[in-house]
């Protein structure tokens, strides 16, 4: 049956929609019979900006590296949904950095799976069973990278990782390219704020993969106005703006005392069986508000072969009772030796904080007599020796590490705790290297 007229004049007011401000888009789609505006709801094409179009030709993966807002969880959320209901593909594993991104983001999300399904071909979300699944027998299968294993077995025709620079263990992305393998053009879809990983590296200089770049000022329109005059205008212009607002992949800084290909080189999958030593280390933020700096949390610990291995980064801003928890949290569950922290900073207080939550728990207060590039010296010597190991991946903390120089005050926002953090905990574990090091310089 041919199109009426009224419908003709519809499709082409549709056809019209894209790339137009939002307050004319409303307009024109308050012209639209219920039917036609309906469909234009999940007309993705319509919408989407030419970057959150999978781009033509021969490809394995397609990196899509964004700034935060940017619409890239959108952007995977479609592509997932376009292919299983034209049938491209069967099988989809969707691979978030943790089970919450998973569910929060990727499925349950504001821009995830199930707000971009439209009501006639809406999909079960099983959560039990770890799976989305659709009418057409589609099945979208949801991992952690948190836990690799589970991608040792199962088979794939499609992926969608979302935040792959931010994932801990490098073994999940491995496992799941062994795994897609299945259908006859099985294909990867990342989406991710960049970092310079070895993996992102990787992934950009490989002749199967294609990149599309975009700013969160891209997706403008869509994004509170006060984001952009509070947010946004805090960070434009500085390295951490050019790789979250930017998508930049950004080379290490010139001086500073670690580097990412170095981090990258040392990095190990899990630690040794048998650790000699384990400690977790605070350096306290001073006060509690909005612009305070972060509460540095880290486990360490020293291996039979000398070697130290960084376990877990757990800092950020805390509240005093806070920080002393999560600390706590962290000794008793890696059965540490003891906790260390700065006694510049409150070291009774430090004391009291942890000893209310724990009387029993071994405190060992050091004092900084010496500046933090000066403290960190020894241990980056370490690192290049190394000695080092870090099990799994610390965004945060690995980025302050590749920004840490003389100059670092010019060059960072806030005071580098995690990396503080780091320096005491090692120090602790590692002083006669540390010592040796510095004596022989």
């Amino acid at each position: 049956m041919s199109p009426t007229r009224d419908e003709q004049i519809t499709s082409s007011l549709i056809d019209r929609l894209a790339g137009l401000p939002t307050a004319r888009r409303q307009a024109i789609l308050g012209e639209m019979p219920d039917h036609v505006l309906a469909q234009a709801r999940y007309d993705w094409p319509l919408w989407a900006r030419e970057d959150q179009l999978a781009p033509e030709g021969q490809w394995r993966v397609w990196l899509l590296r964004s700034g935060r807002g940017a619409g890239k969880t959108r952007t995977g959320a479609e592509w997932v949904r376009t292919h299983i209901e034209n049938r491209t593909y069967r099988y989809v594993a969707l691979v978030g950095r943790t089970w919450a991104d998973v569910r929060d983001v990727m499925v349950e999300g504001q821009s995830g799976i199930l707000r971009v399904c439209p009501p006639w071909d809406y999909p079960d979300y099983q959560p039990s069973r770890r799976q989305v699944v659709w009418a057409n027998g589609g099945v979208a299968r949801l991992y952690s990278a948190e836990e690799p294993d589970l991608l040792r077995g199962p088979e794939h025709d499609a992926a969608w990782c979302d935040e792959l620079a931010s994932w801990r263990s490098p073994e999940t992305w491995d496992n799941l390219m062994m795994g897609l393998r299945a259908g006859t053009n099985p294909r990867c879809v990342v989406t991710t704020t960049p970092r310079p990983t070895k993996l992102i590296r990787s992934l950009v200089a490989s002749p199967t993969t294609v990149q599309t770049r975009a700013s969160t000022y891209a997706n403008r329109l869509n994004l509170a106005k006060a984001y952009f005059d509070d947010i946004i205008a805090l960070y434009e212009g500085t390295r951490l703006g050019r790789q979250e607002i930017h998508g930049e992949i950004l080379e290490d800084v010139p001086g500073a005392l670690w580097n990412h290909a170095q981090i990258d080189a040392l990095r190990v999958p899990r630690a040794p069986q048998v650790l000699r030593r384990l400690v977790i280390a605070i350096d306290p933020a001073v006060s509690n508000t909005e612009n305070s700096d972060e509460t540095g949390i880290v486990a360490v610990a020293i291996g039979e072969d000398d070697h130290g291995y960084v376990l877990e980064d757990a800092s950020g801003r805390y509240a005093a009772h806070a920080w002393a928890k999560r600390a706590i949290e962290l000794f008793e569950r890696f059965r540490a030796d003891c906790i260390v922290a700065e006694s510049n900073n409150g070291g009774d207080l430090v004391r009291e904080m942890l000893r209310t939550i724990n009387p029993r728990v071994p405190v060992r207060l050091v004092t900084a007599s010496r500046g933090k590039y000066t403290r960190a010296e020894p241990i980056s010597s370490l690192y290049e020796r190394g000695l080092v190991h870090h099990v799994g991946t610390f965004c945060e903390l690995e980025d302050q590490m590749a920004s840490f120089t003389p100059d670092m005050d010019r060059l960072m926002q806030g005071s580098p705790d995690r990396v503080d953090a780091l320096v005491w905990g090692l120090s602790q574990l590692m002083m006669a290297w540390a010592v040796l090091v510095r004596n022989r310089e």
